[in-house]
């Protein structure tokens, strides 16, 4: 049983596909119920009432104008004996005239016979009866049944017993031909899929909210015919239903200020936030919108397979109507019928007649208009499929009446979907086309970012970096937050991987901005916020993919001071590369480029006049042509990293201002052109670590402000003296190399104050190491010492002391007379420090809160 809240459930169930029916095909499905209906009519009228009634036909030898009375007198007779009134009613067909002589033993020729055998006897009939003998029976009512079942299958028209079914499978055909698009796989699912999302569209609150928009900024141009206060509350209640327009998209902010004298305007915008769960279902919708174009537009199954259904459907109109017009008139009332069992029954014709011919010739006429109507309906189906190209779709009405000039026109199966959906209700393709507009899109963006990032969320994700600036950094947005702008205070701005970012003229407000990063965020600038970052930005970041995510303003930037650059600039983008317009940065110090080059573009160049600081990071790739390097006169910073060099590059050996050189993570393997470097007075830091330096020429000597050595990551394995006569070295790293040995003559080096030789095999520590009493940083870990000596006392600058990884049985205990090493500077096991004796322990223990200086 079935409770009466489920079957009242039953009327809530809509259609799924109701905005696919154009008006014809509701049409021809109401058609179709029809002629379903004539056909289980029909059909329960010949399961229960159809059936031929058949009388003989006499044969008289002498006069053949006798049999049609006779006929008509055994009509009676057969009447009364399908009655099923028994033998005594069969009996009375003796008075009839005579017949031919039939078998006796038969018990239809017993009843006849009775009217022949008296011309011979000359007995009445009663006596006849009175001398039968034997057991009545009723085969004479079955003979006249066993006729007429013969006489339905021999003399009846076929199509008067099948014109039912016929109509039942015509029906049934024409109704899956209606509805097969709706259920083949490859076009149900994506069926399915479309009318889901137009539903959700139409209803989305976002819909609604754009279309206000619009209503808005039709307002302004309708603004003549609106007089008074009283006009403008009634247009926009007219367009209630498709919502509100939006306070926080830059389309109404202009609307609002155009209609600022309006007091209804001024109202307006305190309805317009999107929920946020409704900004992200709208979300959601912008992306299945997208994919569903892309998955649909490329074929068109749907549109083929609806005009192959439609044509199928005409076809099938034309046949049935031209068997039906030849079979009508085979539909009558009487038939004769020859069943060839006269052997039996004694006659060879019966005259028949169908009780249903009326009723069928009626419901057949009704048919055969019904088909009529539904075949023209096809017809015009047709016309309409070929009359316009149906798989274009043009959304150039929409465009006119929004503000969403961006919507593109749909082609196939995507576009036929949404003429059909015409058909029913052009309000649909309206709102839907809401959602193919990227600018809708990026206002929807706007708003949801805007409602979720206010000014007190940023504020909480403002820190300070490493040089104590505050610094914001947002990543992977849809936009940049309007709020970022009202930190005024902020130093340095950080966008990575933000597609959509735009900065308003509302950044002139952050007067304290001087550093930008854009990672993978090529961003627009209004007019108004690019002089504002012309005058004010010192400091740029631009990290890219492709060159051409690089933003034009960048190049026009004449006040910035540093620019990075971090992406591909192979030699095949080198071709097409911007960094031409570099010469317009007239200001530029230091430029950093991170990328594949192969040579130094002359673009770079062209700003070297004014370069104090040149970095490239090569990734790998060989640098070889470097000859544009003398050009940079000025460059007092040079870093060539990881650019597979084998040798110190001769161009370097002309930049007389050079102070820092750094040629970190080449291959090279010898520096015997370090001579040269003697022609650079000005060169106090040399880089060389990670390379594969087998050892340093004597000529180094020759370098004699030398001040920080880097020599880490290489092969050495000995330290030559003339490495100690550079008595201006303060920082010698030499560290993760195969030396085994610390010279003696380390003790010249009076100003040394970092020294780091971690990772090598040093197993004993001279003396004169100590006498470097300026030393603040020494790194003997990983090495294969096996004592301290107690000199390290006269460290009395020593803050960071490493040995951990060595072969150590104790510390020596004047490691506490080391007045300003702590426990947290001294990187040792654990039970080399428990071994100390407790004074010591507690010396270092002191004061943990001082800071030291490492050097690093």
């Amino acid at each position: 049983m079935f409770t009466l809240a489920e079957v009242a459930s039953l009327n809530d169930i809509q259609p799924t596909y109701r905005i696919l029916k154009p008006w014809w095909d509701v049409f021809m499905d109401y058609l179709a119920v029809v002629m379903l209906m004539v056909a289980i009519f029909a059909g329960t009228m010949q399961l229960t009432k159809d059936q031929v009634v058949c009388l003989p036909v006499l044969q008289s030898t002498v006069n053949s104008k006798a049999q049609p009375s006779t006929s008509g007198k055994a009509d009676v007779t057969t009447v009364e004996t399908t009655t099923g009134q028994g033998e005594e009613a069969s009996m009375r067909t003796v008075s009839f005239g005579s017949a031919p002589t039939v078998t006796p033993d038969i018990p239809l020729s017993r009843a006849t016979s009775s009217q022949y055998q008296p011309t011979e006897s000359g007995q009445e009939p009663k006596k006849e009866r009175k001398d039968s003998s034997g057991r009545k029976t009723n085969l004479d009512f079955q003979q006249y049944v066993f006729i007429n079942q013969m006489c339905y299958h021999l003399a009846l028209p076929w199509y008067s017993k099948y014109f039912p079914y016929l109509v039942l499978i015509h029906t049934i055909i024409l109704i899956v031909s209606s509805n097969f698009w709706f259920k083949y796989p490859k076009t149900c699912s994506k069926i399915e899929h479309f009318v889901s999302i137009l539903g959700k569209c139409f209803e989305s609150p976002w819909t609604t909210k754009a279309l206000s928009e619009t209503a808005c900024e039709d307002s302004e141009e309708n603004k003549q015919r609106l007089t008074g206060a009283q006009s403008l509350p009634k247009y926009v209640s007219t367009s209630s239903d498709e919502g509100s327009p939006s306070a926080s998209t830059p389309m109404i902010t202009k609307s609002g200020f155009k209609f600022s004298a309006d007091k209804p305007m001024i109202e307006v915008p305190s309805v317009t936030i999107l929920d946020k769960k409704d900004g992200e279902q709208a979300k959601a919708l912008f992306e299945k919108v997208r994919k569903f174009r892309a998955h649909v537009e490329d074929s068109d199954l749907i549109y083929k397979l609806y005009v192959g259904q439609t044509v199928i459907k005409t076809v099938k109109f034309i046949f049935i109507l031209c068997y039906t017009a030849n079979f009508v008139n085979t539909i009558s009332f009487e038939h004769i019928c020859n069943p060839k069992v006269e052997h039996l029954i004694g006659y060879t014709q019966f005259e028949c007649t169908h009780n249903m011919a009326y009723m069928l010739k009626k419901l057949l006429i009704s048919y055969i208009s019904l088909i009529c109507v539904y075949g023209f309906i096809c017809l015009y189906t047709l016309f309409w499929l070929f009359r316009i190209p149906l798989k274009e779709y043009s959304f150039e009405k929409v465009r006119e009446e929004s503000s969403f000039s961006d919507i593109p026109d749909v082609k196939n199966d995507f576009a036929f979907l949404l003429h059909m959906v015409d058909q029913y209700d052009q309000l649909y393709s309206k709102r839907f086309g809401v959602f193919l507009s990227e600018v809708s899109e990026n206002k929807l963006r706007e708003i949801s970012l805007n409602h979720e990032w206010t000014f007190e969320k940023l504020r909480q994700h403002v820190s300070r970096n490493a040089q104590d600036k505050q610094e914001l950094h947002l990543f992977m947005l849809s936009g940049v937050p309007d709020a970022v702008f009202d930190l005024t205070d902020l130093e340095v701005l950080k966008l990575e991987l933000i597609p959509e970012a735009k900065i308003p003229a509302k950044i002139s407000q952050m007067t304290n901005l001087q550093e930008l990063h854009l990672c993978h965020c090529p961003a627009k600038v209004e007019q108004t916020a690019f002089s504002f970052l012309r005058d004010h930005l010192r400091c740029l970041h631009v990290k890219f993919t492709d060159v051409a995510e690089i933003p034009a303003w960048v190049y026009l930037l004449k006040t910035l001071r540093e620019l990075y650059l971090i992406g591909n600039l192979n030699s095949e983008n080198n071709k097409m590369i911007g960094l031409d317009s570099l010469r317009e940065l007239r200001h530029l110090k230091i430029l950093h480029v991170k990328s594949n080059l192969t040579k130094i573009p002359p673009n770079i160049t062209d700003v070297a006049p004014h370069l104090t600081k040149l970095v490239i990071h090569n990734d790998g790739t060989k640098l070889v042509v470097l000859n544009s390097l003398k050009k940079m006169t000025n460059v007092a910073e040079l870093e060539l990293q990881n650019c597979e060099l084998e040798r110190i590059p001769h161009a370097i050996f002309s930049l007389s201002n050079l102070q820092e050189l750094d040629l970190k993570s080449n291959s090279i393997r010898t520096i015997e052109e370090i001579i040269s470097f003697q022609h650079l007075k000005r060169l106090t830091c040399l880089k060389l670590w990670h390379n594969k330096i087998v050892n340093i020429p004597s000529s180094i000597t020759h370098i004699k402000n030398l001040e920080s050595l880097y020599l880490s990551n290489n092969k050495l394995e000995s330290l030559p003296a003339a490495v100690f006569s550079l008595q201006k070295l303060r920082y010698l790293d030499v560290s993760y190399n195969s030396i085994a040995l610390i010279p003696g003559e380390i003790g010249l080096l009076l100003n040394l104050q970092h020294f780091y030789i971690t990772g090598n095999k040093v197993d004993v520590l001279p003396k004169q190491l100590f006498q470097c009493v300026k030393l603040r940083t020494l790194c003997l870990g990983q090495n294969c010492i096996t004592s301290i000596p107690d000199k390290v006392s006269k460290l009395s600058h020593l803050t960071h002391l490493e040995l951990k990884g060595n072969c150590l049985d104790r510390l020596p205990a004047t490691l506490g007379q080391c007045q300003v090493l702590r426990k947290n500077g001294l990187l040792v096991e654990d039970h080399l420090f428990d071994a100390l004796p407790p004074e010591v322990k507690e010396a270092l223990n002191q004061d943990t809160s001082i800071p030291f200086a490492n050097g690093i």
